[in-house]
């Protein structure tokens, strides 16, 4: 199978998952390898194997988005082209719609569709509660399946003590920097190996300047992550917890770095509707704490002339008693239904899916996947307008995967509280003490502790 090398375009497509497909609704297609007509129709549901020892069968596969993005596409079509007498019929719906649609399909627990990939967490909780999601355990346990592939991952996926589905794609935190503003200051790149008290310092060196034109040593977002995530790095926490204790050095990190002016102050980033990468693409902080998405965003601004600096990529910061390389990020998972009528067949194409096979094909066309291997980190790497320098490639590596918001069936409703009392110290009309107290009792409430 020909793969198109990755390019700064290939890469913004595949951050378009969220837009909508024009036309609206869910449309089902046959997908056939390298586009030509499919050879042969095997009846539905069945599997089996060819003379040649391909698996031969029907699949149906639920996509969004299909036709704006090579994340799903381009897996669905090596995996035929390995198996040619394998049919996946594909259930493509927009991205707004897609978790209604798949309910209602699932509600009528028919055997199509078989194979689901899970757009967010909090419907994986609802499907698996409802029991419309496979257990996975005694597949993996027969098939000695590895899940330490995935350096943490596929343990976290685990609900309930039971894996409902294997991680496909994934983003994640990494440090974004302007090498052009280093090089004017004197000041030595950000390192792969660099905790977050040389972190701060770091942003108090490279902040200069006064009004319009001042550059802070480093931007925050809005978002309550910026604290939280730091707080989940090393593992030994969630967001959901009994005592929010453990934020305490991160919120103070965030009001020391805010109140000396080292990041711009989160009321008026708040008040203004100041979005992060305008900040970062007008040169306007040495530093920003981003997830890997945000790559293809500065490759495409610099491929359409939008920005001309040099810029580079760094390790997330880490705590001084967690080693280099651990992250905090959010998986894609890919999932069989439970009424599927093409157990085997849907399990081959699930473990291709998470496959490091699968890795190299998602990296050629922009992807990052839930599994890393050298050769797709090289792929990603050679893009076009990616950073120069062995150390940008090597700030994609990570031995620790962490994810921000774990599996809890009311993580969202957790999120209200962590988000209001985030506002609520960042802008001063919490102490810190009041906003771990307030979060305590407020999410005690929600579990019923």
């Amino acid at each position: 199978m020909r793969l198109k090398k990755v390019t700064a375009a290939s890469l913004a497509a595949v951050m378009a998952v969220s837009l909508a497909a024009c036309g609206g609704g869910t449309e089902e297609t046959t997908a056939a390898a390298g586009g030509s007509e499919t050879q042969a129709q095997a009846s539905e549901g069945g599997s089996g194997e060819t003379a040649e020892g391909g698996l031969t069968g029907e699949l149906s596969v639920t996509t969004w988005d299909n036709s704006t993005t090579p994340q799903f596409q381009a897996v669905i079509d090596a995996y035929m082209e390995k198996n040619p007498g394998v049919t996946i019929n594909i259930i493509d719906t927009n991205a707004d719609e897609y978790n209604n649609s798949l309910g209602i399909s699932l509600s009528a627990a028919q055997p199509d569709p078989d194979v689901i990939w899970v757009k967010d967490m909090g419907s994986m909780l609802q499907m698996a509660d409802k029991k419309q999601l496979m257990p996975l355990d005694d597949l993996i346990e027969k098939d000695s399946y590895d899940l330490s592939v995935y350096n943490g991952a596929a343990e976290q996926l685990q609900y309930n003590d039971t894996t409902y589905a294997l991680p496909y794609r994934s983003d994640w935190y990494v440090l974004f920097y302007n090498k052009d503003l280093f090089d004017a200051a004197g000041v030595e790149y950000p390192s792969n190996d660099m905790t977050w008290e040389e972190y701060r310092e770091l942003a108090a060196k490279m902040t200069s300047g006064e009004g319009s034109a001042k550059v802070y040593g480093s931007h925050h977002h809005t978002w309550e992550a910026m604290v939280s995530a730091w707080a989940v790095q090393d593992g030994k926490n969630t967001v959901v917890a009994k005592d929010y204790e453990f934020l305490r050095p991160y919120y103070e990190q965030a009001l020391w770095l805010q109140d000396n002016g080292y990041i711009q102050d989160y009321a008026t980033l708040k008040t203004a509707n100041i979005h992060y990468s305008s900040v970062f693409k007008n040169q306007q902080c040495a530093m920003m704490p981003m997830g890997t998405y945000f790559i293809a965003t500065m490759m495409q601004a610099i491929a359409d002339g939008e920005c001309d600096f040099n810029w580079g990529i760094a390790t997330i910061p880490h705590p001084d008693d967690v080693e280099a390389g651990y992250t905090v990020g959010s998986i894609t998972p890919i999932a069989i239904s439970a009424y599927t009528d093409a157990q085997d067949l849907a399990w081959d194409f699930v473990k291709f899916a998470a496959s490091e096979e699968a890795a190299d094909i998602l990296a050629q066309n922009g992807v990052f996947a839930g599994i890393q291997t050298e050769e797709s980190l090289n792929t990603i790497a050679s893009a076009e307008n990616f950073p120069e320098g062995d150390s940008s490639k090597e700030a994609l590596k990570y031995i620790n995967f962490v994810f921000d918001r774990p599996l809890d069936p009311q993580i969202e409703e957790i999120r209200v509280p962590l988000d209001e009392v985030y506002e609520m110290v960042m802008i001063g009309e919490y102490t810190l003490d009041e906003g771990i107290a307030e979060l305590n009792r407020r999410v005690a409430e929600i579990k019923g502790w």
